[in-house]
């Protein structure tokens, strides 16, 4: 079975959403150590930042909803990772993560 343009796409994304943000994770930590309440105190470093952080946390609840209430309804569990990769790594893993587990034809 051959995967259709669009789940190429949200594949590719997921990807990208995973590594790219990894990358400057890891910098990060590499340079300034690795302790998570030292990046936690520099998402919020200025009032841009925090916004930021802001702006991401409700959209990574907002995609959780949706994926609990959709789940619930289509019984697609595996589309449920999608949840833990969202806070482990980001919404930019995270939703095209879904969007590739939901695209899937149906059988």
């Amino acid at each position: 079975m051959t995967m259709s343009p669009l789940r190429w796409v949200w594949a590719v994304l997921a990807v990208w959403g995973a590594i790219h943000p990894m990358y400057w994770f890891v910098t990060w930590f590499m340079a300034e150590g690795w302790s998570l309440s030292a990046m936690v105190d520099a998402w919020h470093a200025n009032a841009a930042t925090s916004g930021l952080v802001w702006d991401l946390t409700i959209a990574a609840v907002t995609l959780t909803v949706w994926i609990i209430a959709e789940v619930a309804v289509r019984r697609n569990w595996l589309a449920l990772i999608a949840i833990p990769a969202t806070f482990c790594i980001g919404v930019s893993c995270g939703l095209p993560l879904y969007l590739f587990l939901r695209s899937k034809p149906v059988t």
